[in-house]
């Protein structure tokens, strides 16, 4: 077996390539652009924290009327971000209405809701839930589950009534850490 000489290799493939024409733009394999990766541990973990924290009792307080508004920011988080969300600055990108629901319902629906909140990365969601006129004697029975399960849940940053034109005291804007 003969070693070929590296100049001779250089001439031999510049004359297989003379007539060639180079290519207007670069070849690629492929149009698309590649999905971004998705961290399904990091989102799996944040369902896990979720179902549990809805499978909580969720008594709802019993001081709560049914014109009370629901104001709620956790420990570190301004005071401009609340005022921001009282006064419906942030876009509502989902919302969710409970009226009609029992308890039991009305915690599944939640739990669906904020979990696809939490997977698509919505910022600001409204949850209606009624201002419990029909509840008799018991009160609002589903604005106190949802405030309890809201304050167990660590991705909700802050919540507060919503605005007359969005439902008043029977609805609240959430804002969810992105």
């Amino acid at each position: 077996m003969c070693a070929s000489d590296p100049e001779d290799d250089r001439r031999l493939f510049r004359e297989a390539v003379r007539g060639v024409k180079p290519l207007e733009r670069p070849a690629t394999l492929s149009e698309r652009p590649k999905p971004a990766p998705a961290a399904r541990f990091t989102r799996a973990d944040r369902l896990a924290v979720l179902e549990e924290s809805l499978s909580g009792s969720g008594s709802p307080d019993p001081a709560l009327a049914a014109g009370d508004e629901l104001v709620f920011r956790r420990e570190g988080v301004p005071l401009e971000v609340l005022r921001r969300l009282r006064r419906g600055e942030y876009r509502v990108q989902a919302e969710l209405d409970l009226h009609g629901l029992t308890v039991q319902d009305a915690r599944r629906a939640l739990r669906e809701f904020l979990g696809e909140a939490l997977l698509r990365h919505w910022r600001c969601v409204r949850i209606i839930h009624g201002k419990g006129l029909r509840s008799g004697h018991r009160g609002p029975v589903l604005k106190g589950l949802v405030a309890a399960v809201l304050r167990r849940l660590s991705p909700v940053v802050a919540y507060v009534s919503a605005r007359a034109v969005d439902g008043g005291t029977g609805a609240i804007y959430v804002l969810l850490s992105s």
